[in-house]
């Protein structure tokens, strides 16, 4: 079962705790890096770094469309998130890009949609030795720069 660091900004608190909900239920060990921050990208700094340091599993940013998230995340060397608002992205976040954080948007798209996408995200899994793994080599080649 993975661990999960999840963080957000201020705009999407009640939404961070009824998915912390869900993921518990679903057996997750859920870590929250907060909500205060207004600054996001300090948020997404911290859950970022966790994530690409090994203590967590994957990681989770929200925000009002969780595009900010994704960004700030993204500039984390071995962070490699991605926003997700459907799940076949969701999906394909994991097994052919091997994201490791899901970034959603509070005001863009519902809880329900929102549990389903994180399901989704943290049931699928990256596969080494497919056609996408050029791809993902040249993603961490790239990182590897920064």
């Amino acid at each position: 079962m993975h661990t999960i660091a999840i963080g957000c900004d201020p705009n999407a608190k009640g939404f961070k705790e009824q998915l912390m909900e869900h993921l518990k239920t679903r057996g997750y060990e859920v870590e929250d890096f907060g909500s205060e921050d207004v600054i996001y990208a300090n948020t997404a700094e911290a859950v970022a770094k966790a994530v690409a340091s090994g203590k967590y599993d994957r990681g989770i940013l929200l925000c009002g469309t969780g595009l900010g998230m994704s960004i700030a995340a993204n500039k984390i060397k071995g962070a490699y998130a991605a926003l997700i608002t459907d799940c076949y992205s969701a999906e394909r976040a994991r097994k052919s890009n091997n994201a490791n954080i899901a970034c959603l948007g509070a005001f863009t798209i519902g809880i329900s949609l929102a549990k389903a996408l994180v399901d989704v995200f943290l049931q699928s899994e990256y596969v080494d030795g497919t056609s996408s793994a050029p791809k993902v080599a040249r993603i961490v080649e790239l990182d590897m720069h920064k």
